[in-house]
């Protein structure tokens, strides 16, 4: 009984590491919030476009050729337990990061919070196996240091198209590149993302195959979901002044 699942536990590790290894960013632009409308630019900086569209193709094919294999075998040799006590734990390991970032916003109720839930699920929470935080009401809202930038007022600057990474901008890569020098336990944020995408695959492929155009899609759901986030669900409105002075003409 005691090595019942130790072949699965092993093949679950492997596979979450290449997922980590080849993950595609643009996957949590679909699958962990939804998009808003409400003050999004029209307009995204894009002076590396055509350095871009080659690079997004790029990480298509390789996500065809080896990211989904890995997230098809993941999800159905893993079972869903193992899968959600995984999760549990990488999310985790980013509540430092969430309560640094919200702190750096002047929002110290979430960092509190993420401090209190990183106390909770480490401890009663064994490691961070079960969320322990949320069944006491603690809920879990996701910063990063892109984030605490552009509630700062610091603009996306030109969208990049990393190779592999995939979808992002100034920023948010330089937001990333300090908190992997920074912080040891950043793979845990490369690894939670990972598995958002092997658990909403089958969306993100449908919803590529449907577009006109993949790269606009993809690169306008980054944008757009890195803005819904900034402001937590409640972007400023638009500014309506040119429509106003357009209707007077």
């Amino acid at each position: 009984m005691k090595n019942k699942f130790s072949p699965r536990f092993g093949m679950s590790l492997v596979l979450t590491a290449a997922l980590g290894m080849s993950l595609v960013l643009s996957a949590t632009a679909y699958a962990e919030d939804p998009v808003t409308e409400q003050g999004v630019d029209q307009e995204t900086p894009d002076p590396l476009e055509g350095l871009n569209r080659m690079t997004s193709g790029f990480n298509r094919a390789a996500r065809t050729l080896f990211l989904n294999p890995f997230a098809e075998a993941y999800t159905k040799l893993t079972p869903p337990p193992m899968q959600e006590s995984i999760s549990n734990v990488t999310n985790n390991l980013t509540e430092p990061l969430t309560a640094v970032s919200s702190a750096l916003q002047g929002d110290g109720e979430n960092a509190s919070s993420a401090m209190e839930r990183f106390f909770i699920n480490t401890t009663v929470g064994l490691g961070g196996i079960n969320d322990e935080a949320t069944e006491m009401g603690v809920v879990a809202r996701v910063e990063d240091l892109g984030q605490a930038a552009g509630k700062g007022g610091a603009g996306g600057g030109a969208h990049i198209v990393l190779p592999i990474l995939g979808p992002s901008n100034v920023r948010d890569a330089t937001g990333d590149v300090v908190n992997f020098l920074v912080n040891p336990l950043s793979a845990a944020s490369t690894v939670q993302k990972s598995i958002a995408y092997a658990e909403n695959k089958d969306s993100i492929e449908a919803m590529n195959k449907t577009a006109i155009d993949p790269y606009i899609t993809e690169r306008d759901a980054y944008e757009q979901n890195r803005r819904y986030k900034i402001y937590n669900g409640a972007p400023p409105m638009a500014d309506f002044s040119m429509d106003e002075d357009d209707g007077k003409n």
